[in-house]
């Protein structure tokens, strides 16, 4: 039977990373972590150039030999993308014996975790993911979402995780939960697309304090009685 995967989110930064391959392949899978704090240990016998750079620059830990089994025990998370299948499959059984979340690269069977098509703008992450049944369509989907989300999503997503601090801040406690939800609709109703335009981070950061408070109540207008309203005839 063809695995079912969970989506969720994960802080990496606890798991040390094992990545079996140091070609292309391998280059991908490191460049999709190293922007999420993580410690990546990379083993293989053959390193590619652009491999053996961000270890250089102290992104990644770099052995240049071959995996020893069952040492892919000692990590959180592995990813083998070796050129030799009989050291893919290795590494999956020292994981699967472990308990250890493995992917092998191009192989659903040997996959206990995969990686989804992933746009990110700042703390906004959006992830497709297909199962591992059809990742081109993922992937296609993935480019309709960076569309979807220009550049200014960024500042947008990191207004609004100043804005929800605010929010608490002003209106913590479960006898303020409307006000919370009223403040953060005022945020979702603003028009930050042309706000960002306009405005400098200062600027910004007055109009999120705005945005906090509650608006004065509307003031209800009188109907006129009959009696104000015949004397009012009466003078016309």
């Amino acid at each position: 039977m063809a695995n079912r995967y969970l989506p969720i989110n994960v802080a990496v930064k606890y798991f040390p990373v094992l990545i079996v391959g140091g070609g292309k392949v391998a280059l991908r899978k490191i460049e999709n972590l190293i922007d999420f704090n993580v410690d990546i240990t990379v083993i293989a016998p053959e390193i590619s150039d652009k491999i053996e750079y961000h270890a250089t620059k102290g992104r990644i830990k770099l052995e240049k030999r071959p995996y020893q089994s069952p040492e892919a025990s000692k990590y959180g998370l592995v990813i083998s993308a070796a050129n030799d299948e009989d050291v893919n499959r290795q590494v999956y059984n020292d994981c699967h014996d472990n308990n250890i979340l493995v992917n092998v690269v191009d192989n659903p069977a040997l996959c206990t975790f995969i990686f989804p098509a992933m746009m990110k703008r700042d703390n906004l992450s959006v992830a497709i993911s297909t199962d591992g049944k059809a990742p081109f369509l993922a992937a296609h989907l993935r480019l309709i979402m960076e569309n979807l989300f220009p550049n200014h999503w960024s500042k947008i997503a990191r207004l609004a995780a100043d804005y929800r601090n605010k929010v608490h801040q002003r209106w913590g406690g479960e006898e303020f939960i409307q006000q919370r939800f009223a403040a953060l609709d005022r945020f979702l109703q603003a028009d930050w697309k042309q706000l960002i335009k306009i405005k400098s981070d200062d600027e910004l950061q007055n109009e999120l304090d705005q945005l906090l408070e509650e608006p004065p109540p509307e003031e209800e207008e009188e109907e006129p009685t009959a009696e104000s309203g015949s004397s009012t005839n009466e003078k016309q």
